[in-house]
């Protein structure tokens, strides 16, 4: 018997079924090895990962290729479903030597068993279907992209998404694709909403009768009218929802889509190198806003405008005149560095704090309006001030200490405890059940061999259960292993973070908020108390939220 790990990928970008992906991956999988012997006692399987993303940076096949470096790593070779699925454009060529490094056969249905590394021909048909996969994914992005615009374009269908502050979604008729009506799945299209649409007429209208952004926001707000993000919460969880901003107002006045015509293509997704010093570790995705030219309109109104075009081009007019180029604004002599930008929030509201530079020294403020505070029902000074100097004089000596030897386990075993994920202890629970369950069947198989059992029917139980029992083995292995990789990082990276603490008070403050960045430092002032309470979760990778910037014009 030969134990095997699986390795498998889906994408749900397409809307593949998980489940079902993973099933047929495994039935081609075992059809390939079963005959030969082998069992699957391990897998590795990644959901919701694109197959551009190289395989070191998908989670559940990093895990694998650490684990070929394990001598006891459970299993003896690797299958693959289908090569398509774990392999991309040059990716094999970049994975396939640790395979061969460490000795692990690594099998593949589409040449009958596994790659031979002598053999050109299997090296030919591993970097086809690489190219291939690559060639599929690219056509199929072109396909879906040319469709939508014509969708947009031609037709004014809605393509998704929320509807824009002022408009709900209504039934637009059954599906025009045969199957997907079948399935039960309708179009929608815009149309006015009747609490929200009216304050959008009204944002056009005093706009264009001379109030600016600020006092817009300030009379919405007064007015007990709930902004965007408390009208519709439970679309907008990551928004504060305390009341109207300039850059919602701002957000509206620019919104094409009011003049009842379907506006398409107003961000793109593109893809940039992760590092453009080593290509082999892929490309990431983010979203990026179009220039105007390149949106796509309906060539006729789709939906109910609640402005006219008239109306709109003279506000769009009256926003590039008050928005100056940057080249008339006169340059600041020095730039005035902030260490703590973007890292100290306000205790009382919980917004980020502004740097302000105030009699040769750097500060941060928190100015909230009187509306926000009587729409929030809370109570907020109209401006909290707190010196930078004096919070880094006590953070600075606060983060040596949480680093020094004395503290670097308790350190190392808190980032670890906040890393685990409740999936992962679920599995720890779940492997370690399954192997004592199949201790007790063991022991039961062999009292009954002794009293006179079948040998070959209880031979046969005794081989399933031990199959089960390697794959719960393999399962624990992983996570354990995932464990211990994490707490290799965190021992790498802590002697190197510790000894830039020592010199931090020197560094450029650029530089120390990059530090300040990376070692996680969440900051809370509370003006009252007039302290500081301060939370350290180094950053293991970078992250970078999935849907990009949504909101650019926001500060």
């Amino acid at each position: 018997m030969i134990p095997f790990a699986f390795w498998g990928r889906v994408s749900t970008e397409d809307n593949q079924d998980p489940a079902s992906s993973r099933n047929w991956q495994l039935s081609r999988s075992r059809a390939l090895i079963e005959p030969r012997g082998g069992v699957i006692v391990a897998e590795f399987f990644d959901i919701d990962k694109s197959r551009s993303i190289p395989p070191q940076r998908r989670p559940q096949a990093a895990i694998l290729l650490d684990e070929l470096r394990n001598p006891n790593r459970g299993f003896d070779a690797v299958v693959v479903g289908e090569p398509q699925r774990a392999f991309y454009g040059n990716q094999f060529g970049n994975t396939f030597e640790l395979f061969n490094h460490y000795g692990v056969p690594l099998w593949v249905p589409e040449v009958g068993g596994p790659i031979d590394p002598t053999n050109e021909a299997h090296e030919l048909i591993m970097l086809m279907f690489g190219g291939i996969s690559k060639g599929e994914r690219n056509r199929i992005k072109m396909r879906v992209r040319t469709t939508m615009e014509a969708q947009a374009k031609i037709e004014g269908r809605f393509l998704g998404g929320r509807p824009p502050y002022g408009y709900r979604l209504v039934d637009a008729g059954p599906h025009p694709n045969p199957s997907k009506a079948a399935d039960g799945k309708r179009l929608r299209r815009l149309e006015p909403d009747p609490t929200t649409a009216p304050v959008v007429e009204r944002i056009f209208w005093e706009f264009l009768h001379g109030q600016g952004l600020y006092l817009i926001a300030e009379g919405l707000t007064r007015d007990d009218i709930p902004c965007p993000s408390a009208y519709d919460r439970a679309r907008n969880r990551h928004r504060s929802g305390i009341a109207w901003s300039k850059s919602a107002v701002r957000a509206i006045l620019l919104n094409p889509r009011y003049t009842g015509r379907q506006v398409w293509n107003k961000q793109r997704k593109q893809e940039e190198l992760l590092d453009v010093y080593d290509v082999t570790q892929g490309h990431i995705t983010k979203l990026k806003w179009n220039p105007a030219s390149q949106w796509v309109w309906s060539e006729k109104v789709v939906h109910e405008p609640l402005v006219d075009t008239e109306t709109f081009e003279r506000v769009q007019a009256l926003l590039s005149v008050q928005e100056r180029p940057a080249t008339e604004r006169k340059p600041r002599g020095t730039p005035r560095p902030y260490v703590l930008r973007g890292l100290l929030r306000c205790g009382v509201c919980a917004r980020r704090m502004e740097g302000s530079w105030n009699n040769g020294r750097p500060h941060y403020r928190c100015k909230f309006p009187a509306e926000y505070a009587v729409a929030n029902k809370i109570e907020h000074p109209r401006t909290v001030y707190v010196r930078e100097d004096q919070i880094l004089d006590e953070l600075d000596p606060w983060l040596c200490q949480i680093f020094m030897p004395a503290n670097l386990q308790r350190t190392v075993e808190t980032l670890l405890d906040t890393r685990d994920s409740e999936a992962d202890r679920l599995a720890v629970e779940t492997a370690k059940r399954a192997i004592d369950d199949c201790d007790r069947r063991m022991v039961r198989y062999r009292t009954t061999l002794d009293a006179g059992g079948d040998p070959q029917e209880v031979g046969r139980w005794m081989a399933e259960t031990r199959a089960e029992r390697l794959k719960a083995e393999g399962q624990l292995r992983a996570v354990t292993r995932k464990r211990e990789i994490s707490e290799k990082e965190i021992m790498k990276m802590i002697p190197r973070l510790a000894e830039m603490v020592e010199v931090i008070g020197k560094a450029d403050p650029a530089d120390r908020n990059d530090l300040y960045t990376q070692m996680g430092l969440y900051l809370v002032y509370n003006p009252s108390e007039r302290e500081v309470v301060v939370e350290a979760r180094p950053n293991m990778y970078q992250s970078v939220c999935p849907r990009g910037d949504l909101n650019p014009h926001a500060p």
